[in-house]
Order: C-alpha cells, then sequence, then structure tokens
C-alpha cells in the first residue's frame, strides 16, 4: 500500500537532537525522508505537527506526528524492532540507561548552556559545575566501557548512550573553539575522550556530523545573541 511505513523527519541540519533522531533511523535502516527546518521562519507543517513546542525535531509515520528526541528514540525501538536494539532488553539494565540518558540531557547540556551564556564569577561557577558532572559521569560509564577502552556502550553496535553522547559532545571541537573553554580534556577525561574519539570515527557518525567551519560561524552567532541578552 502507497505510504505505507512512511517515514518522514522535520529536523535542522545543526541540531544535536535531530541528529540523534537521523543517527538511530540509519542504524536501523529505515528509510526516510529529511525535511530541513528554517528555525526563522518555520514550516505551517511543523507548526501543526508540533503545536505545543513548536520545535524540531518532529518524526512523522505514517501521519502520525511525534515529537521530543528522546521520546522519538523510544518510539523507534519499540516500532522496529530490528536490530540494533537501542536500549537493553533487561528491565534493570534499560532502567540504569534511561537514568544516564537523563543525566546528559538534563545534568550536562544544563552546565554547558550556562556556561556559554555567562559570564565572570557566573561562568566560573557555571564551569565548575560542569566540570564536576562531567567527572561523576566519567566514573558512571565505567561501567559501560570497561578497562578505558575506546569502545561502544552497546557492544560493537551503537546504543542508546552512544547516540546521545555522540551528537552531543561529537562536535566538541568547534564549541571548544568559539568558548575557548576545553571541555572534553583527556587527561581529566580519559574515557570520555577515548570514548568521543572512537564515536567520531563511526562511518554514520561521519556522515552526520555537521561541517566543522559553518558549525563555528552559527555557534558564533549564538553565542553572541544569548550573552547579549544578559
Amino acid at each position: 500500500m502507497e505510504g505505507e511505513n512512511e517515514v518522514k523527519l522535520h529536523g535542522m541540519w545543526a541540531s544535536p537532537f535531530s541528529k540523534r533522531v537521523e543517527l538511530a533511523l540509519r542504524l536501523k535502516g529505515i528509510p526516510y525522508e529529511y525535511i530541513e527546518e528554517d528555525l526563522g521562519n518555520k514550516s505551517q507543517l511543523l507548526l501543526q505537527y508540533n503545536p505545543v513546542h513548536k520545535k524540531i525535531p518532529v518524526l512523522v509515520h505514517n501521519g502520525k506526528p511525534i515529537t521530543e528526541s528522546y521520546i522519538i528514540l523510544e518510539y523507534i525501538d519499540e516500532t522496529w524492532k530490528t536490530s540494533p536494539k537501542l536500549f537493553p532488553e533487561d528491565p534493570y539494565k534499560r532502567a540504569k540507561v534511561r537514568f544516564w540518558a537523563s543525566f546528559i540531557q538534563q545534568q550536562l547540556l544544563e552546565s554547558m548552556s550556562r556556561v556559554v551564556t555567562s559570564d565572570g564569577e557566573a561562568q566560573e561557577k557555571a564551569m565548575e559545575e560542569m566540570f564536576e558532572r562531567l567527572g561523576v559521569f566519567e566514573q558512571g560509564m565505567k561501567e559501560y566501557l570497561p578497562g578505558g577502552s575506546a569502545s561502544f556502550t552497546n557492544g560493537e553496535n551503537l546504543g542508546l548512550l552512544d547516540i546521545l553522547m555522540g551528537t552531543t559532545f561529537g562536535p566538541y571541537k568547534a564549541h571548544e573553539q568559539v568558548s575557548g573553554i576545553k571541555t572534553m580534556d583527556p587527561d581529566r577525561y580519559p574515557l570520555l575522550f577515548s570514548w568521543i574519539t572512537a564515536l567520531n570515527e563511526h562511518p554514520l557518525m561521519k556522515e552526520l556530523h555537521p561541517p566543522y567551519d559553518k558549525l563555528v560561524e552559527l555557534l558564533q552567532f549564538i553565542n553572541h545573541t544569548k550573552r547579549s541578552q544578559y
């Protein structure tokens, strides 16, 4: 039947949240149509599909929209049960992965945001908090990346934590250039650094990373805009 299992993704080229969904779709081998959104002039379809937040990404499966990147990842894994599975099958292991996924989304991203939107003492405090949380995450990932090996948390395949980490921290060099702050320090966080290095070498991750110079230009614009608001 025409349109059966039709998948469309409304996203934006530089958004790590959009990249999460693209990566999951490609890992699963799910054909999809990508629709680039101009966030300064959002399409009527995007506003129709996500009237609450009016944000990307939006996955449209057979005409039905799903919003919020993490919820979309869960939906993809539950709908397309083919390998690789993004979430562990075991309920306890799945709960632990969800815990660390929440840590990445709420703790790490929040700290990073405060660092780039603050100055002076406020920025120094935000940096201390970010480094502390990265240290906590480094310790927590020893269970998933034993021995500090440059591997993935889902064996030979990428899992949920790999997707979140790779799309969030993969372009760290561009962020460091713009902020002037070294976040992914190999001496301070050897496990996280080796993990990111391995993720950045994954063929799908290489395909999906935004162009470096274009990303730097965008981050400089965002950084300037946010700082002018404080």
